[in-house]
């Protein structure tokens, strides 16, 4: 079984705290990612969706100079280099998210995304097991 460090990108970009909103957007856009981890010096401290951007700042109208701090997820799940990738897979599905920081400590090393998973043969089809339990939560509150 294979470990999160064999498949996790291991340069990732981040903003701090001082940051706002437009500035990680901006970063999405330049990169093309859909997430920013938010760190203070080098600990992870929460994490930015495009999504947060649009549910918790847009929609609820506050400018795109508010601080990270208003909008950044802050209760995190992480996972260690160590893990294998059936631990990450099972994390991934039960919590819905598609990314997993990596950390060392409280520090930020990586992030493993779902499509990681995809682009590897895994012979447990480990991706498709965690897709299911994300697309099927998804569904649900799509329905609601």
């Amino acid at each position: 079984m294979e470990k999160i460090r064999d498949i996790m990108t291991d340069q990732v970009e981040c903003c701090s705290l001082l940051d706002n909103v437009y500035e990680v957007a901006l970063k999405m856009k330049e990169l093309n990612v859909g997430v920013i981890p938010i760190v203070d010096q080098e600990k992870l401290v929460g994490m930015i969706t495009d999504r947060d951007i649009v549910l918790k700042c847009i929609a609820e109208k506050h400018p795109a100079s508010s601080k990270v701090e208003k909008i950044m997820s802050n209760e995190l799940i992480t996972i260690t280099a160590d893990a294998s990738s059936k631990d990450a897979v099972k994390l991934m599905a039960d919590h819905q998210i598609r990314r997993l920081p990596v950390v060392e400590g409280e520090k930020l090393i990586g992030i493993v995304s779902l499509g990681d998973f995809a682009v590897r043969e895994l012979t447990d089809d480990q991706a498709k097991i965690a897709l299911s339990g994300i697309s099927e939560s998804n569904f649900n509150e799509m329905r609601h």
